[in-house]
């Protein structure tokens, strides 16, 4: 019986890990991307109200935290995303999980240099909307994402929202994406078998939550 309780356990924290590591395929960028035709009559991100959420793990735990958008537009016809793109400032990545001289700084200015996100060379990631379909209440939508200056096709999951009071939201699910694929290698068991249990997951979490206004 007891056996059987531990491999009902197994089988389910298996099934609860393949979940959360499942990642967005990504392809070679889109070059055709959808325009914003009048920006005047766009959506504009409400930069004080807008984040992106991110969470990165390894064996012994997680980091999580959030990084500001500095600006967005997008355009919304008949209930559908039409077009849209996000500027990310990479240089407020902000740890969550850590107090104010109990190891915040430290982990922020790692993340900040070169072992990941060298941000006073990239200083900024963008997010570009390519297409959308809207299937089973949710927007799928398809965009052109770029880190490090590296850009990739990857298609997420979208809820769209609009208000009578001029006020949208773009919020996406929790999505994974490999790092090392937009060139962020430090302690990649890709990259260094010898790390043993001392490297750091490739997988990536990310998720959009913006607020706009006309």
């Amino acid at each position: 019986m007891k056996k059987s309780i531990l491999t009902i356990l197994f089988v389910a924290l298996t099934t609860v890990a393949c979940k959360t590591e499942k990642k967005v395929e990504t392809s070679e960028a889109v070059k055709e991307e959808k325009k914003i035709e009048n920006p005047i009559s766009s959506y504009k991100v409400n930069v004080l109200e807008s984040s992106v959420a991110w969470k990165g793990n390894k064996p012994t735990g997680s980091h999580n935290g959030d990084i500001k958008i500095l600006n967005g537009l997008f355009d919304i016809e008949n209930g559908a995303l039409k077009a849209g793109e996000f500027t990310i400032d990479m240089k407020s990545i902000n740890c969550l999980d850590l107090e104010a001289g109990k190891g915040k700084e430290k982990l922020e200015g790692h993340l900040n240099n070169v072992d990941f996100f060298d941000v006073e060379k990239f200083p900024t990631a963008k997010f570009v909307v390519t297409s959308s379909e809207v299937k089973d209440g949710k927007t799928n939508v398809t965009g052109n994402f770029t880190l490090k200056e590296i850009t990739k096709s990857i298609t997420i999951p979208v809820t769209i929202t609009e208000g009578e009071d001029g006020v949208a939201t773009f919020k996406s699910d929790v999505f994974n994406v490999d790092r090392t694929e937009f060139g962020v290698t430090y302690s990649s068991k890709k990259f260094d078998a010898a790390l043993k249990d001392k490297f750091i997951n490739d997988l990536m979490e990310i998720s959009f939550d913006i607020k706009a206004k006309k």
